[in-house]
């Protein structure tokens, strides 16, 4: 039994000897478990203060190389064009020239070595480069370019070459100059893409198309470029750059979405006819402005709007949108509308007599004079179409004081059921609608009535009095003016703009068709004052002579000035286009009829002639000569128009019925057209074309066009015939033969 219980105390013993031994050696496995973590935990903090602090550069550069940078991926804006698809503004690519003095990226011995080659290399050719920059952009001397690149490289900063976006073809003549033609990593030189607007026909209709702010923000100032805005201005994309094999690449994200194409109402050829008569017109009176709106009648439709402003230097320029924006007394064009409210009221008829005299009538204490008072004298005792006829400010205030001076209130609504002076709302940036008093205003006085009704104390901006014209020639029925036609997608029709009606009926059909024949008898009638605005059709118009007042100085502070105008229609059997014409003036003499009325007539004869009278050049040679021009290929159509215009026999095209487009080819027997037909898809042959035709061409088969250079075309990127999607991108070479 005691040996028994001995050994199993010596078993007791070697168990718990043995669990010490584990237990202390478990001890010393967790302190080393220990030691080494907090090792690794010193070293990981040791390494990342140094990462931290003495690598902080290093490990920034490589994070600018890996980390994603969201970029914009610019939409392009899209076109406006007209009523028949002539291009008025688009985008076309240019290029901002910079070069990079100092090299970037990681300070290495590779990147000295470019360094230390790029500042020699420099200094070595500096005048070469400067010498020929000069040559490229002549309106900069060589040493311009030398003390402004010399700044760059002294430095050490990226320099711009020359202040202003340049076009493809000046970039790449600069990319043949020394150091200028090594790739961007060696030499520094880099082109920067923008897109700009630009207008194929200048600054026609250019106040109507509007402006940006800045070509890079793409801000709208005004016009149809803010208008719309939103259709234009498409969506941007989003696109980033990454490292992947040693260089950097630009993904993209979100592609973006390229604006839609705005269809206009204006008619590029008839705004052209139309600036030019008003511009000669306002030249030789040395007026401050001059203003011309063609309207469609049926559809409101502004087929053409010119705007020319005097500048400081004397020259005529789209300066200002007065034909929506500027507010003036109409003069005695509002007097049409004071005797159509009288005969729809049937107060009076055509045949009403009113008395005129001498020509003057002292009116509340007021003198009322007629234009001939001073001169031939008054008119006497005569009928309301003579009235209308001689354009008589005492025969249509007293018609309108007798018959509505004890009731002012009837007058003035008349006038707003007719249409005439009623808010139109034009969206335009800037437009102003009319000004119209009424009875107790503290402005109305005892004669406003009488001078109301013949055109004073009221202010309507001229689209105004356009318009309420515009629905006489319309049967009555008054539409809002429109300026935009569709929106366009990749040639597509996305959104068509709907005529607006205003009044289905400004009056009876007895009042209208009074008030028609009233007016052609203004310009038919041999003492008419519209006479000067007769053509080989009929016409039926108005003419106006405002005395214009000086704010609080009234009609006598300084030199008087005046607007004069003609508003009428055209032909007066089955009107089709509403013209107004406005000029601005200081000074006598000031006629609306004679200095007006010749600009009128001008425009309408170019709107039923579709061409203007030119001199025919024939008149200049002798009889062995052969007065045949240079035609250009384009639009068969407008080179047979020029030809006949000049008096030359049209040629006759070689197919029958002819398409569009077609090559001109000129010999010693004359000139023949050879059409030319392109299936969908096809992309045109557009060699030798002006840029303006070209550029159509190609975008009527749903192309994007990129141009270079002036001129007709000698390259195209894609050769005509070629099949091509819709949307694929062209580019254009154009020189001067």
């Amino acid at each position: 039994m005691a040996n028994t219980n001995k050994t199993n105390n010596k078993t007791a013993n070697s168990q718990n000897k043995g669990k010490a031994e584990w237990k202390n050696l478990g001890a010393k496995r967790f302190k080393w478990f220990f030691l080494i973590a907090c090792a690794a935990g010193i070293a990981i903090l040791l390494t990342a203060a140094k990462s931290m602090v003495m690598e902080k550069d290093y490990w920034e550069g490589v994070r600018k190389r890996f980390t994603r940078n969201n970029q914009t991926i610019q939409a392009e804006r899209g076109n406006i064009y007209d009523c028949n698809g002539k291009l008025l503004v688009g985008s076309i690519p240019v290029y901002r020239l910079y070069i990079d003095f100092k090299v970037y990226g990681p300070d290495s011995a590779a990147n000295a070595k470019v360094q230390k080659w790029r500042n020699e290399e420099f200094d070595a050719k500096r005048d070469s480069i400067c010498e020929g920059l000069h040559e490229i952009f002549p309106e900069y001397s060589t040493q311009w370019f030398k003390d402004r690149l010399q700044k760059g490289r002294d430095k050490q900063r990226t320099c711009q070459i020359y202040p202003y976006p340049v076009s493809f073809e000046k970039y790449k003549k600069c990319q043949k100059l020394p150091l200028l033609r090594e790739p961007i990593l060696r030499g520094g030189f880099h082109g920067d893409r923008i897109v700009q607007r630009a207008k194929p026909y200048g600054s026609l209709a250019s106040r109507l198309l509007g402006t940006l702010e800045r070509d890079s923000d793409r801000v709208p100032k005004n016009g149809i470029e803010w208008l719309c805005d939103s259709v234009l201005r498409g969506k941007d994309g989003i696109s980033h750059r990454t490292k992947m094999r040693n260089a950097n690449v630009s993904l993209t994200d979100e592609a973006p979405i390229d604006g839609q194409d705005v269809v206009t109402t204006i008619d590029v050829d008839l705004q052209d006819a139309a600036e030019k008569a008003i511009r000669a017109q306002v030249e030789n009176l040395n007026a401050e402005m001059g203003v011309v709106i063609v309207m469609e009648a049926a559809t409101g439709d502004v087929k053409a709007m010119v705007n020319l402003g005097k500048g400081s230097d004397g020259k005529y320029y789209e300066m200002m949108n007065y034909a929506i924006s500027k507010r003036m007394e109409p003069g005695s064009t509002f007097k049409t509308a004071s005797i159509m409210v009288a005969l729809e009221d049937g107060v009076i008829t055509p045949e009403t007599m009113v008395e005129t005299g001498n020509g003057l009538h002292i009116m509340h204490g007021a003198k009322m004079k007629d234009w001939s008072y001073g001169g031939r004298g008054g008119f006497g005792l005569i009928d309301v179409k003579t009235v209308m006829e001689q354009s008589s400010n005492i025969g249509v205030s007293r018609l309108i004081d007798d018959h509505y001076g004890s009731n002012p209130t009837k007058f003035v609504d008349g006038l707003k059921r007719v249409g005439a002076g009623i808010d139109l709302d034009i969206p335009f940036k800037g437009s102003q609608n009319p000004r119209m008093k009424r009875p107790g205003d503290a402005t109305w006085s005892k004669t406003t009535l009488a001078w109301m009704s013949i055109g004073y104390e009221s202010l309507l901006p001229p689209i105004s009095t356009c318009t309420f014209y515009n629905g006489i020639a319309n049967n009555g029925k008054l539409v809002r003016p429109r300026f935009v036609k569709a929106i366009m997608q990749d040639g597509i029709v996305t959104e068509e703009r709907p005529v607006e009606i205003l009044r289905d009926k400004m009056c009876s059909d007895k009042t209208l068709k009074q008030i028609r024949d009233i007016l052609e008898n203004v310009v038919s009638a041999p003492n008419g004052t519209g006479k000067k605005a007769r053509c080989q059709f009929r016409v039926c118009g108005k003419t106006g002579t405002a005395q214009i007042a000086s704010g609080r100085g009234g009609y006598r502070n300084g030199q008087v000035e005046y607007l004069i105008s003609f508003c009428g229609f055209f032909p007066a059997e089955a009107p089709k286009y509403t013209c107004l014409v406005c000029i601005q003036k200081k000074g006598l003499p000031a006629s609306g009829g004679g200095h007006c009325g010749p600009v009128f007539k001008e425009v309408a004869q170019f709107v039923m002639a579709t061409g203007m009278n030119h001199r025919n050049p024939s008149m200049a040679a002798d009889s062995t000569s052969v007065m045949i021009p240079e035609m250009a290929n384009g639009n068969i159509q407008e080179t047979i128009n020029s030809l006949q215009s000049l008096g030359i026999k049209a040629p006759k095209t070689t197919s029958s019925p002819s398409p569009t487009w077609g090559v001109c080819e000129q010999n010693s027997t004359g000139i023949s057209l050879t059409p030319q037909s392109t299936t969908a898809g096809e992309v045109p042959n557009v060699i030798g074309m002006g840029a303006r035709d070209a550029v159509f061409a190609l975008q009527s088969a749903g192309m994007k066009v990129d141009i270079n250079g002036a001129g007709q075309v000698t390259k195209q990127s894609i050769e005509g015939g070629t099949q091509a999607k819709a949307g694929t991108r062209i580019r254009l070479t154009l020189e001067q033969k």
